[in-house]
């Protein structure tokens, strides 16, 4: 007999959320045709859920995206911020600009 536990802790789930949120920054990076040595900053919409998992992942963010800055706002986000939808839970808006 074996058992298992599926019991997913937060930091695991935090960590999953961060994969994606990479991965949807890395397709919009793709989408705007940003080379891939290209720096960029971030605006994220701040979000109850999403807030926790970026700060604790926060250099994995930012090292995996060429992120020179990363910002979580409320809102005043400046250029086409696009919606994107990391679960069925969690929508926010991001921003990416490349640095000159």
């Amino acid at each position: 007999t074996v058992a298992l536990d599926v019991d997913i802790s937060k930091e695991l789930e935090e960590e999953g959320l961060a994969r994606d949120l990479v991965n949807r920054i890395q397709n919009l990076r793709k989408d705007r045709q940003l080379e891939v040595t290209d720096h960029i900053n971030l605006q994220i919409e701040s979000s109850e859920m999403l807030n926790s998992a970026i700060r604790n992942n926060f250099s994995y963010i930012c090292s995996e995206t060429l992120a020179d800055d990363l910002q979580l706002k409320e809102d005043d986000f400046t250029g086409n911020a696009p919606l994107i939808e990391l679960n069925e839970n969690i929508k926010v808006k991001l921003n990416i600009e490349k640095v000159s």
